[in-house]
Parts: C-alpha cells; sequence; structure tokens
C-alpha cells in the first residue's frame, strides 16, 4: 500500500493554488484582484515542475485508488498547460469584475476535477473527480449573468444533472454486481457476471464520462454553452474535460471494461462513428464561429473515441489518444484565442483581417487546418496515429468513416478563413492584452509538437 500524499504533489499544488487565491480575493481590492491570477499562474507552473519530476519514476498507484502513471501524467502536463494559457485568457475579459478572483479559482478547481478524472483508479474517485469537475464549470457559464449566460449555465447543469445521475446508477450497478470499486478487482469480478447487466452497467456509466467529453448522444450542451457562455469560458468548456474524460474512458476500457464479453466495443465504435459525423454535419452551414467551434470539438470528439474502441487491441492506441489530446488542447485554445483577439462571433466579421492582422489570421489558419489534419500541424500526426490504431486494431471501416469526414470538414473551416483575405475597409479595433500573443503561442506550439511528434512519442513511450 502506497499512502505517501506527496506522490499527489501536482494535484495539491493546484489545489493550494485555488485555496491561496480564493483566500486573497476577499482580502484584496476590486483593482488589486489581478494578484489572484498570478497566484494561480505559480501554483500551476509549480505544478508543472513537480508532474516532470513524477514522470521519471515508475507507474504506481496511491491510495489504492489513484494511479500514477503515463496516461496520469501526460493528462496533468496537458490539463496544466492548457490551464495556463486560458487564466491568461480569462484574465482580460475578468478584469475590473468584482468577482474577479473567483473566475480564476473556479477555473482552478474544474482542472483539478479533470486532473482527478484522468487519475481514477475506483469508480468513487472518478464520480467524486466528475462532480468536481462540473460544478464549479457551471457556476463559469453563467458567471456574467446575462441572458445568455444564465440559459447556458441552466442547460449544462440540467444535463449534467441528468447524466451524472445516470452515471450514478451504473455505477451502484457495477458495484452490485462485483462487489468492488477498484478498477483492477472490479475488471476481474465482472468477467463472471452476467452480461446484460454488466452492459447496462457500463452503458449507464458512459453517460457520464460521454458527457464530459461531449461525446454523442450527450453532446447537446456544447453548442448552446458555447455560444452563451464567454469567450474564455466557451474555450475552457470545450478543451479541458475532454482530457480527463478521454483518459478516463482509456483507462475503463483497458481495465474494467477489456474482459467483459458485452459488446463494448462495437458501441463505442458507432459512437464514435455517429459523433464526428453528427458534429460535421451540424457545423456545415454555421454563420456563427463559436457554434462552429462548438460542433468542431463534437467532431474531434468521435476521432478521440477511435482508440477507445480498440483499447488492448493496438499498441497504437494510448500512444494516438495521448498524443491527439494534447494536440487538439493546444490547438483548440489557440482558435479560440483568435476569436477573443477579434471580439466578433459571425464569419462575415473577419472580413479584412488578412489587411487588419496578418499575424492574428496566420494563426487562426494555423489552427483551423491543424483541426482539419493538414502536415504539419501536431493534430495531424493525432489523427494518422488514431486511423491507424482503428485500422490496426480491426476496425478498418471506422477509419474509413474518419477519413471521409476529415475530407469533409474541410468545407466549413474554409467557409471562416475565406472571408479573412477579402478586401474590406473597417476600423473595428482588436482586443488587446494576451490573447493575441496566446493564439500566436498556441499555434507556433501546435507547429512545433506536429515537426517533433517522432522525438516526443519516443522519449514519452522511453521514459515510461
Amino acid at each position: 500500500m502506497n499512502e505517501n500524499p506527496l506522490d499527489l504533489l501536482p494535484e495539491l499544488l493546484v489545489l493550494a493554488g485555488a485555496v491561496i487565491g480564493l483566500l486573497a480575493g476577499l482580502f484584496l481590492r476590486r483593482e488589486r484582484q489581478r494578484l489572484v491570477a498570478w497566484i494561480c499562474a505559480a501554483a500551476l507552473v509549480a505544478a508543472l515542475g513537480a508532474t516532470a519530476i513524477a514522470a521519471v519514476r515508475p507507474d504506481m498507484t496511491a491510495f489504492e485508488s489513484y494511479s500514477l502513471d503515463l496516461l496520469t501524467h501526460v493528462a496533468r502536463a496537458t490539463v496544466i498547460v492548457a490551464t495556463l494559457l486560458l487564466i491568461v485568457l480569462a484574465a482580460g475579459w475578468a478584469r475590473g469584475s468584482s468577482r474577479e478572483a473567483e473566475v480564476y479559482v473556479l477555473i482552478m478547481l474544474a482542472s483539478l476535477g479533470t486532473i482527478l478524472l484522468a487519475g481514477a483508479d475506483d469508480l468513487l474517485v472518478l464520480v467524486a473527480a466528475y462532480l468536481l469537475a462540473s460544478i464549479p464549470a457551471y457556476g463559469l457559464a453563467g458567471f456574467a449573468k446575462d441572458a445568455a449566460g444564465t440559459e447556458a449555465a441552466l442547460k449544462y447543469y440540467l444535463m449534467g444533472a441528468f447524466l451524472g445521475v445516470l452515471m450514478l446508477a451504473g455505477v451502484t450497478l457495477l458495484y452490485g454486481l462485483s462487489g468492488a470499486t477498484a478498477y483492477e478487482e472490479l475488471g476481474e469480478r465482472l468477467t463472471t457476471a452476467p452480461g446484460g447487466a454488466v452492459g447496462l452497467g457500463i452503458v449507464l456509466l458512459l453517460a457520464g464520462v460521454l458527457f464530459k467529453a461531449g461525446g454523442a448522444p450527450a453532446q447537446f450542451w456544447v453548442p448552446d454553452v458555447t455560444e452563451g457562455a464567454s469567450r474564455p469560458v466557451a474555450a475552457f468548456v470545450t478543451t479541458i474535460p475532454k482530457v480527463g474524460a478521454f483518459v478516463a474512458l482509456l483507462r475503463l476500457s483497458t481495465e474494467v471494461f477489456d474482459g467483459a464479453d458485452t459488446g463494448w466495443r462495437p458501441l463505442i465504435a458507432v459512437i464514435a462513428a455517429a459523433t464526428m459525423t453528427l458534429g460535421n454535419l451540424a457545423a456545415f452551414y454555421q454563420d456563427n464561429v463559436r457554434r462552429l467551434l462548438a460542433y468542431s470539438t463534437i467532431s474531434q470528439a468521435g476521432y478521440l473515441l477511435m482508440p477507445i474502441a480498440v483499447a488492448g487491441r493496438s499498441e497504437l492506441a494510448e500512444p494516438a489518444l495521448l498524443f491527439y489530446v494534447a494536440a487538439y488542447a493546444l490547438t483548440n485554445i489557440g482558435a479560440f484565442a483568435v476569436v477573443l483577439a477579434v471580439g466578433e462571433d459571425l464569419v462575415t466579421d473577419y472580413a479584412g483581417l488578412a489587411r487588419r492582422a496578418p499575424g492574428l489570421l496566420l494563426a487562426l489558419v494555423i489552427c483551423l487546418l491543424g483541426l482539419v489534419g493538414t502536415p504539419p500541424a501536431a493534430v495531424f500526426v493525432g489523427k494518422v496515429l488514431v486511423f491507424t490504431a482503428a485500422w490496426d486494431g480491426g476496425y478498418a471501416w471506422l477509419a474509413v468513416v474518419a477519413v471521409v469526414n476529415t475530407v469533409a470538414s474541410v468545407f466549413y473551416y474554409l467557409r471562416w478563413i475565406r472571408p479573412a483575405f477579402r478586401h474590406v475597409e473597417t476600423d473595428a479595433a482588436l482586443a488587446e492584452g494576451g490573447a493575441r500573443w496566446i493564439a500566436y503561442a498556441a499555434a507556433l506550439a501546435s507547429l512545433l509538437l506536429g515537426v517533433g511528434a517522432g522525438a516526443v512519442l519516443t522519449a514519452g513511450f522511453t521514459v515510461s
């Protein structure tokens, strides 16, 4: 048994950043609450350093319920870096608010829940992490207290509560069938349980995880929340929860579902195909860029479900999912950073951007073509890996569906880029602050990660 709390140092540092930030926010005057953002950023940098140190240690389990392995380390690093970028994005929007400190604290707590979701090795920890990742995000969605934000928060909360109850029912059913909540014991005991009941338990459990991932049929909240919430929050809800959800799904697939003869692989494959196709079809004629990115994130969830379907059958499943989810997080934040910098939501409002801000347009082009899967962007490598993993795992039809969807997605991403090259006289000002720099940094990081993919994958799986 390993009960050393220091094994969870990255999580404790993120929690400390949130708690100290909350306490500091209680005593700081409104114009000085920016200090909380610096406190949270310092905690995240320290947590990233602790993650790097932890990543070179052998795999183990903390408190017999939390895995410390490559999956957790990559999820930690991805969530921490993404949260750091989002705090910079949120700082410009929250500046001057009487509750500015609360924005940073809620982002930190939801990110902590996402990390715990990825590392959970016990159903009870999974449920606790789900709640911690969800409840602060509901508050962020309605933070602006306007009509659109309130509606978004209400829809987000109701969907999350409903699917969370289904998830709890699944946890209860699986515990009733096996008498265990730890993944290892659960996986062993479910092999002798009635297949129909186990299948029902898995489907119910998937309801909650698919909600966090934005996958079908739990994707209905995504476009409404992305459009109704503020832009930094939209970037948050379409990026960070996915990291924890997909890593949690991969862990459940390899440790719990793998031994159960319930047909869960075809089910995940069908959900993957439906998710990417529904997302792409709905994105085709979107004139609002936030809704376009919302449906884009749904289609990306479909691609990310492909390695889940072949987990345990293809050695590429794990590296494919980890690389893709990290690449997607960087690229999606870059696209949203451009939306923040431009400050407009309609595709037509981007007309003339090539003359007004060529650097910003270049970042947008890199991010959108990256989401399509164009080399040398990082998502291109991620897509190649997941397609190969699906083919290698016996789901060639799913790889073909994914390729067709990828080609089709070019249409709606180009619909956004094309007006930017149109010559239009406009005096619309671009937002000052960190959004532009985040867009540049995310686009550059996406390219560097794509070019250095071979070295990253080799180093990551050699250390593990």
